[in-house]
């Protein structure tokens, strides 16, 4: 990873614009207790030993679920809670955002005198601040903190929850000792928010202060970041890292190791991970490998997996189904995929939700199995949602079936009316039939209801850092180089039989000419001719694009790829695409 070039906090503008996080679902308790535990370990208390707080407090420990009925059983049975039963009370009063309870604990604490001892106050510091009520954790925080590090530390976290990005700033600058809690919340704070090169910019920040050394949390976090970002130098870098240091790699470590190699098109890389995890798989980890092979292409090698998981004695769920029935869409496997969501429901008793629903219906889309899609449709349970309408019209568009298509558009708008997506696939059905009307209609509609269409983006990393390119941005072409490549790739593609699908440029222009250069400056090829003047020969360009590859820079990456000798995979909105020697294992169709 390229050493740090900035301080963080002293030059970010993007934590000052940052949005309002959404509040992170606690996991629930490993505990399990039944009904009649619960009435039995409540009502049990009939015999009160002599050391009664000590009673209660081991049962609180062993039943944090129950942790805030126990203690208004230990404040009935005559004795005093000690400082631990309340610090177990006010975890269980954090875990359900119970601001309420909290407050009345605080009351009960300070009655009693105990409100001052360190648990007890870090408990009310982490209990308001998780439930947003920042100025009474920072009354609790104010009151004495005597530079205690896991005070901060909940503070901290409660500027994260509340997304107030310049308090969280410098509160963080401000912290008189920082840990790898601390760094943690930054980092995680930054990917959850989407700003995936600030979290790597943090991390860089940590081992440059070498305050406190990354642990797997950490790891997970930035390796998250880096799987967005596409950047492969870099998530190759943390797995040395990890390996460096000895982290050990558990379960959720190795799910975001092999997602990442999966989404930067290394799919042996994950493949590796993987088969060295020994004993220490999970259904996470089976479902990570699944949805690697199946993003980038490989699904026979998806199915061959899931035979293997079945083999070994773990219970598949709906996520592994979800993967598998995706599998078998963009494979073309349509018994298998039949035979896998009846196996679903029959055998493991799983009920399909919107997700298998829409699996199923772009299977028979893609296979141009209409009359099967729309039964499907017809028998699903719910009301279709825009991923099973833009699976049909997406279909409609590949196999030009144009009054379906055009059918399902306006339904894809009525469901996400707000999608810039429904409008131009719409659009795109009415421009392939050369209905030009029905363009300017679709185009007006959008433009009545303030939908914008996001501009097509390719980034590209060379030697850790990460190059974007935006479709029809002229700018790129005062590069010499890059102009000079262009050109040279333009000429390349002529000389091969590439002859330009203007239809991919759904506007009312009858110049060719002009076409021509509106798909020349599309994002990922602009990022290619980047990516070939800045790498060596036979070196793999990675390239990640925010929207779907269109089919004309398809069937010109096939080319090139065969032209200048090199492996080019792209990750877009919908899924990998390998182009190696003039082919492309993608599995998908224009």
């Amino acid at each position: 990873m390229p050493p740090p070039t900035v301080p963080f906090f002293l030059t970010s503008t993007t934590l000052a614009a940052a949005t309002k996080p959404q509040l992170q679902q606690l996991p629930p308790s490993t505990t399990t207790t039944t009904t009649k535990q619960k009435k039995q370990t409540c009502d049990d208390v009939q015999a009160v030993p002599l050391d009664a707080c000590a009673s209660y407090t081991a049962r609180m420990r062993l039943n944090p679920q129950l942790a805030l009925r126990l203690f208004d059983h230990l404040l009935r049975s005559g004795a005093d809670p000690d400082h631990v039963a309340y610090a177990l009370a006010l975890g269980r009063c954090a875990r359900e955002r119970n601001y309420s309870a909290a407050a009345q604990l605080h009351a009960h604490a300070a009655k009693c005198g105990v409100a001052s001892h360190r648990r007890v106050r870090n408990g009310l510091i982490h209990a308001y601040a998780v439930c947003g009520m920042l100025f009474d954790a920072r009354k609790v925080f104010d009151g004495g903190h005597e530079g205690d590090t896991v005070a901060w530390n909940c503070l901290l976290r409660g500027y994260a929850e509340v997304g107030d990005a310049n308090l969280l700033r410098e509160f963080f600058v401000g912290m008189q000792t920082r840990d790898t809690v601390s760094w943690n919340t930054i980092i995680a704070w930054c990917v959850e928010i989407g700003e995936y090169e600030e979290a790597i910019a943090v991390f860089r920040e940590m081992l440059a202060s070498m305050e406190c050394p990354p642990d797997r949390v950490t790891l997970v976090s930035v390796i998250s970041a880096i799987t967005y970002l596409g950047a492969l130098t870099q998530g190759l870098w943390a797995h040395a890292y990890v390996c460096k240091k000895g982290i050990q790699v558990d379960q959720r470590l190795s799910s975001a190791l092999i997602n990442m190699y999966s989404k930067c098109g290394c799919i042996e890389g994950a493949v590796y991970v993987f088969d060295n995890l020994g004993a220490n798989t999970s259904v996470d980890t089976w479902n990570a490998m699944l949805a690697g092979f199946t993003a980038n292409g490989c699904s026979e090698r998806a199915l061959e997996l899931f035979t293997r998981m079945e083999s070994t004695g773990l219970v598949p769920n709906k996520i592994t189904f979800n993967t598998m029935l995706n599998a078998c869409s963009h494979g073309g496997f349509v018994e298998e995929g039949i035979g896998c969501f009846e196996r679903m429901t029959k055998v493991y008793g799983i009920e399909a939700d919107i997700a298998h629903y829409g699996c199923m219906v772009d299977l028979f889309c893609r296979a141009g199995l209409f009359e099967k899609a729309k039964k499907m449709i017809q028998m699903m349970p719910m009301e279709p949602d825009a991923a099973v309408w833009k699976a049909l019209v997406g279909a409609c568009r590949t196999h030009r079936n144009f009054e379906l298509g055009r059918k399902a558009g306006y339904r894809l708008i009525e469901a996400a009316p707000n999608d810039h997506a429904g409008y131009v696939l719409l659009s795109n059905i009415y421009g392939l039939n050369g209905n030009w009307k029905g363009v300017q209609k679709v185009r007006k509609l959008m433009v009545d209801r303030g939908v914008q269409k996001v501009p097509g983006s390719s980034s590209i990393e060379i030697d850790g850092v990460i190059h974007e390119f935006i479709s029809g941005d002229k700018s790129h072409l005062r590069k010499e180089d890059i102009y000079k490549m262009l050109s040279e790739m333009c000429q390349q593609l002529k000389t091969a039989g590439y002859v330009p699908d203007t239809s991919q440029v759904l506007l009312d222009i009858d110049d060719e000419d002009v076409k021509e250069s509106s798909l020349a400056l599309h994002s990922e090829k602009l990022a290619i001719a980047f990516g070939l003047i800045s790498t060596a020969i036979g070196t793999p360009i990675r390239i990640v694009k925010n929207l779907r590859v269109c089919g004309d820079c398809h069937n010109a990456i096939k080319l090139l790829s065969k032209i200048y000798g090199r492996c080019i995979i792209v990750r877009d909105a919908n899924r990998f695409h390998h182009f190696k020697e003039g082919s492309c294992s993608c599995g998908d169709f224009w």
